[in-house]
C-alpha cells in the first residue's frame, strides 16, 4: 500500500515538473518571439548627403526618405574614414584598432578570431544571423562570417567586386556576380544589390518559419566603385539631369561617373522598399528593428551638405554619415539626438534593444545610445569619439586622425599639424582655432595620445597582421590573394608578396596557382616554409604542385608568376589539405 501511494506521488510530481518545464519552454520561447528583428542596411562609399532626406537635389530616394521620416535620429553619427575599419568596429563595439583590422587591403582587413561580434552574441540569444554582401574582414578560416556567428552567408570575396580577390571568371561583373553561399561558389542573376537583397528577403521568411527571431546584416557593396556596370536605366534617367553636375564639388566632373553612382544609391534605394514591403507584407514592421546607415564618406567629392570632406579624410564629411533607426513599436518618427555618437556604439545599442545583456568577458567601447532615440532621462558622459586610419602595418602617431567631443574636434590629416574647430559655432570645419585655444588643444592632444597607447596595447605585438589557418576541417581549401598578403614589391595592391598561415595540423597539402590570363611557358615559384617548388605555367591558367607536406605551426607562403624580368601578380593561390 506504501509503495503504491509513493508511486502515484512520484507520478504526481513528474506531471507537475513536466507541466512546469513545458510552461517554462513556453514562456523562453514567447519571450523570444517578443525580441525584435534586426535589420542592419551598410551602404559603400555613401555620403551624407547621397540621401533626398539630407538635401541632395539630384539623387532621389524616396524610400529611404520615407524610413528616415519614421526613424529615431542620430543627427551626429561617426564611421571611420574608411570601410574595412568602420565594418570592424560595427560588428564587435569596440575601437578597430584593437580587432586587427587597420585599413582595406594587402593583409590589414582581416579580424583577429578571437573577436566577438554582435552575431555571436545574438545567436547565443537565440535569433537566426544572416550576412548577405561585403564582409570584408576576412575571406579564409577564422575570420569568415560563418566561423564569426553567422548561420546564413551570402558574401563577396575581399573589399568589393572586380578587386584583386575576385575570381576571376566574374570578369569584373557586378550584374551576375560569382557570390559564395555558405562557403559554396555559385553563379547569381541580376544586379548585386538585388541579389543580396533576393538572399535576405528569403532568409527573413525562413527564419519566420521556424519562429527565431533575426538578425540580417546586408552591407552592399554599392555605390563603392567601379562604375562600368551599374543599372542600365537609372543610369540613363540619371544622366538625362541637367543639374546632375551640380552636386559635384570636383573641378571638373564626370557626369558619366556621376551617373553611375546616382544610379546604385537609386537602386539600393528600390530595395530598401522591396524591403519594407515584404515586412509589412510579413506582419513583422511593427517589431522589427532596421537601420540605415554608411560605411564612410562619398567616394567622390560632392555634395554633403554643410560639412565638407571626403572618403579618406578625418573632416566631418569623411566620418560623419547618417543614422536611421526605423523601429514603430518604440518610435514614432521624428525622434533626435544631436549626442555625437560612433559606429562602436552600435552593438551595444542594438543588444540593448533586444533584451540581450553584454557578456561580462567582453570588453567594448561603445555605449547603448537608446535612452538618447528613446527620449529617457539619461546620465550620458562627457567624452571624446577618436577616429584614425592609415596605411602600412603601423598607424603613425597623428597621422590621420580625429577626436571628436560634442563642442570641438581636433584633427590631423598629415602628422604636420594640429586643427582645432569648433563643430556647434562651424561645422563645416573653416575655421581652425587652434592659436586661439592652445591649452583646450594640448589637454585634447593628451587623451588622444592616452587613447592611441591604449588601443596600441590591446594585445602583445598589437598590429601582427592575423594568421590564416591552413587545413581546418572547417575549411579544407583556403584561397590566398592579394586582398590578404604582405606586400614585398610593388604599390598598391603589389606584385610580389607573401601570406602568413598557420597550419591546422600536420598533413599533405596540393596547391595550385591560378592567374587570370595564360601566360604559357612562365616560370613559377612557390615557397611554403622551408619546401621550395618550381614549374612552368601550361598553355592553361592553372599549376598545381601536389602532395606537398606541410608540418603544424606557422609558416610563409610565397609565390611567383614572372618571365625574364616581367611579374604576373594577378594571382589566386589555392591550398588544399588532402
Amino acid at each position: 500500500m506504501k509503495n503504491s501511494a509513493r508511486t502515484i506521488t512520484f507520478f504526481l510530481l513528474f506531471i507537475l515538473l513536466t507541466a512546469l518545464f513545458t510552461s517554462c519552454r513556453s514562456e523562453i520561447k514567447r519571450s523570444e518571439q517578443k525580441r525584435p528583428n534586426i535589420i542592419l542596411l551598410l551602404a559603400d562609399d555613401q555620403g551624407y548627403g547621397d540621401l533626398g532626406f539630407t538635401g541632395n537635389p539630384v539623387i532621389e530616394t524616396p524610400n529611404i526618405d520615407a524610413m528616415a521620416r519614421e526613424s529615431a535620429i542620430m543627427e551626429n553619427f561617426y564611421v571611420s574614414p574608411v570601410c574595412a575599419p568602420t565594418r570592424a568596429s560595427l560588428m564587435t563595439g569596440r575601437y578597430n584598432y584593437r580587432t586587427g583590422v587597420t585599413d582595406t587591403y594587402i593583409g590589414r582587413a582581416m579580424m583577429h578570431a578571437g573577436e566577438v561580434t554582435i552575431a555571436e552574441v545574438l545567436r547565443k540569444a537565440g535569433y537566426a544571423t544572416g550576412i548577405f554582401g561585403k564582409w570584408h574582414l576576412g575571406d579564409n578560416y577564422p575570420m569568415r562570417p560563418q566561423d564569426q556567428g553567422f548561420d546564413e552567408v551570402l558574401m563577396l570575396r575581399g573589399g568589393g567586386l572586380c578587386q584583386p580577390s575576385d575570381p576571376f571568371e566574374n570578369h569584373r561583373r557586378y550584374t551576375n556576380p560569382i557570390l559564395f553561399h555558405n562557403g559554396k561558389k555559385i553563379q547569381t542573376h541580376g544586379f548585386c544589390t538585388d541579389v543580396y537583397y533576393d538572399y535576405a528577403i528569403a532568409f527573413i521568411k525562413k527564419s519566420l518559419k521556424e519562429g527565431k527571431p533575426f538578425f540580417a546584416y546586408i552591407p552592399t557593396n554599392a555605390p563603392h566603385g567601379p562604375f562600368h556596370d551599374v543599372p542600365e536605366d537609372l543610369k540613363k534617367y540619371y544622366l538625362s539631369k541637367p543639374n546632375l553636375t551640380s552636386i559635384s564639388l570636383e573641378k571638373k566632373p564626370n557626369p558619366d561617373k556621376l551617373a553611375a553612382i546616382c544610379a546604385m544609391i537609386a537602386n539600393i534605394d528600390q530595395n530598401v522598399g522591396r524591403l519594407f514591403k515584404t515586412l509589412r507584407k510579413l506582419g513583422i514592421e511593427k517589431n522589427t528593428i532596421v537601420i540605415y546607415t554608411s560605411d564612410n564618406g562619398p567616394n567622390t567629392r560632392r555634395y554633403v551638405g554643410n560639412i565638407r570632406g571626403k572618403k579618406g579624410e578625418v573632416t566631418d564629411g569623411g566620418i560623419r554619415n547618417m543614422f536611421f533607426m526605423h523601429w514603430p513599436a518604440v518610435f514614432h518618427g521624428g525622434e533626435k539626438s544631436d549626442v555625437r555618437v560612433a559606429h562602436y556604439d552600435v552593438m551595444p545599442t542594438l543588444l540593448d534593444a533586444a533584451g540581450v545583456p553584454v557578456p561580462d568577458t567582453l570588453h567594448l567601447d561603445g555605449r547603448s545610445f537608446l535612452p538618447l532615440l528613446k527620449g529617457d532621462k539619461t546620465e550620458w558622459p562627457e567624452r571624446e569619439l577618436f577616429l584614425q586610419w592609415h596605411r602600412g602595418d603601423v598607424p603613425q602617431p597623428y597621422k590621420r586622425f580625429a577626436e571628436v567631443g560634442q563642442d570641438w574636434k581636433l584633427l590631423s590629416m598629415d602628422s604636420a599639424r594640429l586643427e582645432l574647430y569648433n563643430l556647434q559655432d562651424d561645422p563645416g570645419e573653416t575655421h581652425d582655432l587652434i592659436s586661439q585655444h592652445q591649452d583646450l588643444a594640448r589637454q585634447m592632444e593628451y587623451n588622444y595620445m592616452a587613447w592611441y597607447r591604449n588601443v596600441s596595447s590591446t594585445r602583445p605585438d598589437n598590429y601582427a597582421t592575423p594568421r590564416i589557418i591552413a587545413g581546418n576541417d572547417a575549411q579544407l581549401t583556403i584561397v590566398l590573394t592579394r586582398q590578404d598578403w604582405k606586400r614585398d614589391g610593388g604599390k598598391g595592391w603589389g606584385d610580389r608578396g607573401h601570406w602568413l598561415l598557420t597550419v591546422d595540423h600536420t598533413a599533405d597539402f596540393d596547391i595550385t596557382v591560378e592567374i587570370a590570363e595564360p601566360r604559357p611557358g612562365w616560370h613559377v615559384m612557390l615557397q611554403a616554409g622551408n619546401i621550395s617548388r618550381e614549374g612552368t605555367m601550361p598553355d592553361s591558367t592553372k599549376l598545381t604542385f601536389p602532395d606537398i607536406r606541410l608540418e603544424k605551426g606557422d609558416i610563409q607562403l610565397t609565390a611567383m608568376v614572372s618571365d625574364k624580368d616581367k611579374i604576373y601578380p594577378r594571382m589566386h593561390v589555392f591550398v588544399t589539405r588532402k
